[in-house]
């Protein structure tokens, strides 16, 4: 008998417990799931190159993408290119120029995460154009000829993905067997790593 009134009140203590813990696991306000990037990588199997695109003074990358999280990501193209340039003096003559060092240019894509669809995502991504006029024209006879960039030959470009923005989850380099000339670069032509 002295423990018959221990057994209702250890009953009462072990419900309010349980009650207290059913609500442990519901979020309080609107669920959300993060997942993160697994293993990021071109979607097509191992071989799978991005398509390149010369746009003359731009470059585009054409490409897919899986096992992507679903956040924001940020897909950046870097390249390099030979610059063909003109230059023009004073009085509107113009010649080509020498050729000037190595241009390097880039461009980026955001995708929101809306977008991502079982991890995947298409991208087509271009490079900003050349800075031109060439400030104090070095491949000119002087600096007060001004020269102007014409075409980019691109020799390489780089593709980095970052999910989320400043978190680098994949990195594509790529070289062109020839600089590229205006048009699709074939696949022939590019290896990637």
């Amino acid at each position: 008998m002295k423990y018959a009134g221990l057994i209702p009140a250890a009953a009462l203590l072990i419900s309010g417990a349980a009650a207290g813990c059913s609500n442990y696991n519901e979020p309080s306000g609107p669920a959300r799931t993060h997942i993160s990037a697994a293993s990021v990588h071109l979607k097509g199997g191992a071989n799978s190159e991005p398509s390149f695109i010369d746009n003359g003074l731009t470059l585009t990358s054409n490409g897919a993408l899986a096992g992507l999280g679903n956040e924001d990501l940020v897909v950046t193209l870097t390249a390099t290119a030979n610059a063909t340039a003109t230059c023009t003096n004073q009085g509107g003559n113009q010649a080509p120029g020498q050729n000037p060092a190595p241009v390097t240019v880039s461009g980026s894509q955001s995708i929101p995460a809306s977008e991502i669809k079982n991890g995947n995502v298409n991208f087509s991504v271009t490079t900003e154009g050349p800075v031109t006029p060439i400030p104090g024209a070095p491949g000119c006879p002087n600096p007060n000829w001004t020269e102007d960039i014409t075409d980019l030959a691109f020799t390489s470009a780089t593709i980095t993905v970052e999910q989320p923005a400043g978190t680098l989850v994949l990195t594509v380099s790529c070289t062109f067997s020839a600089p590229t000339s205006n048009g699709a670069v074939s696949k022939q032509d590019v290896v990637c790593s």
